[in-house]
C-alpha cells in the first residue's frame, strides 16, 4: 500500500498494512530545507518544496497544504504582521472588524483571486503534481470561530459569544460560506481532504459549544462532504469538555491534543471514529528521548485502538531531534 491507499483504506474501515503516519510539519519543513518560514508561508512553490521533503524522509502518509491561519482573513483585508522564522500573525488591536458594523461591508474574498488563499490552491494543486496518488494531499480552512477570531480579535468574539450573540451567528454565517468556496478550490485542485482549524474553540466552555459553536461547525463538515471530500478537524487545546459534540460532528478524522485523554475520547466518540494524536509535541517529541516517544506512542494505541492514525497533538516541533521522529516512524511501519 503507498500512504494515500493506507489512510483512505483506515477511513473506509478496510484493513491496512500498518499504522498510518500523519503528523503536522510546518516550520519542521521549512528549516528541513533551509528557507525562512517567511517564504514557506508565503510561496506555495517553497511549502511544496517542503511538504515533500519531509514526507519522503520520514516516509509520511500525506503532504498538507498548511501553514498559518491568516490567509483567509489576510484576503479579506485584515491587517497581517510576518516574521522571517514564525507564522504570518492577526495583529487583534487592529481587528478588521473591531467595529461590527463593518461585517455588513465585508465583500466576500476570492479564493482565486491572486491572495494568500489563491497561493493555497496553488499549493495544493502542485502538491498533487509532485506525489501523484502516492500520498494523500491535504488542503486546509478555519472553523468557524477560529476565522472569527481573525476577524474581530480572539478576546472581543468570546465577549461576542455572552454579549451579542445574534453578532456571532452572522459572522459565522459569513465564515462558513467564505470556508466553504475556499474549499471547494482546494478540493477541485486535488485536495483528497480538507483540514479544519478551529483552535478558538478550546476556549470557549461546553454549554457555549454546544449551543453557539458546535451548530456551525457541523454545516462546515457537513458543507465539506456535499463537495466530496473528507474531513480532518483540528482543535488544538483542552478539550475534553467538548468531546461528544467533536465526536458527532461526522469527521472522517480527529485530531487531538495531547491535553485530550485519547482513552476519554474513544469512550466519549464511539469505536467507529478515526482519531490522530496525540503524544505531547515538546514534553514527549522534542524533549524526550526516542524510548519515551515509542512508550508514548504505546499508550496511545492502547488508548485508541484500530481507529488510528499516528501523530503528535499538534505540530511538530522545529528543533524537534531527527531520531525522535524517526522513533514516531518506526512505531507506525512496526507491525499490529
Amino acid at each position: 500500500m503507498n500512504g494515500r491507499e493506507r489512510v483512505l483504506a483506515l477511513l473506509e474501515g478496510r484493513p491496512v498494512d500498518r499504522r498510518p503516519l500523519m503528523p503536522i510539519t510546518m516550520m519542521f519543513a521549512a528549516d528541513r530545507i533551509a528557507r525562512k518560514y517567511r517564504d514557506y508561508a508565503a510561496d506555495h512553490r517553497v511549502l511544496v518544496e517542503g511538504q515533500v521533503r519531509v514526507a519522503e524522509e520520514f516516509d509520511f502518509d500525506h503532504v498538507s497544504a498548511i501553514s498559518d491561519p491568516a490567509r483567509e482573513a489576510a484576503d479579506c483585508g485584515a491587517f497581517i504582521e510576518y516574521f522571517d522564522d514564525q507564522p504570518p500573525a492577526i495583529v487583534e488591536s487592529r481587528a478588521l472588524l473591531a467595529d461590527k458594523t463593518a461585517l455588513a461591508r465585508l465583500k466576500m474574498p476570492d479564493p482565486l483571486g491572486g491572495g494568500r488563499m489563491h497561493d493555497r490552491v496553488q499549493a495544493v494543486a502542485l502538491l498533487r503534481e509532485r506525489v501523484g496518488r502516492d500520498r494523500l494531499v491535504e488542503g486546509w480552512i478555519e472553523g468557524p470561530i477560529a476565522q472569527a477570531a481573525d476577524l474581530r480579535g480572539l478576546n472581543t468574539i468570546l465577549l461576542d459569544l455572552v454579549d451579542d450573540p445574534g453578532f456571532v451567528r452572522d459572522l459565522f454565517e459569513f465564515v462558513v460560506e467564505m470556508e466553504l468556496r475556499f474549499a471547494r478550490a482546494q478540493v477541485e485542485a486535488g485536495a483528497d481532504i480538507i483540514g479544519v482549524g478551529d483552535a478558538a474553540a478550546s476556549l470557549v466552555g461546553p454549554g457555549l459549544y454546544e449551543e453557539q459553536v458546535w451548530p456551525y461547525e457541523r454545516r462546515l463538515v457537513d458543507g465539506l462532504h456535499a463537495l466530496g471530500t473528507r474531513v480532518r478537524l483540528h482543535i488544538c487545546g483542552k478539550t475534553r469538555g467538548l468531546l461528544e459534540g467533536m465526536g458527532r460532528l461526522g469527521c472522517e478524522i480527529v485530531d487531538l491534543d495531547s491535553m485530550a485523554p485519547l482513552d476519554e475520547a474513544r469512550a466519549r466518540m464511539g469505536p467507529d471514529q478515526v482519531l490522530l494524536g496525540n503524544i505531547n509535541p515538546v514534553s514527549v517529541l522534542r524533549n524526550g528521548t526516542p524510548e519515551a516517544v515509542t512508550e508514548a506512542l504505546e499508550h496511545c494505541r492502547s488508548a485508541a485502538g484500530t481507529r488510528w492514525i499516528v501523530g503528535a497533538g499538534c505540530e511538530v516541533v522545529r528543533d524537534t531531534p531527527i531520531e525522535n521522529l524517526r522513533a514516531m516512524c518506526a512505531f507506525a511501519r512496526a507491525p499490529e
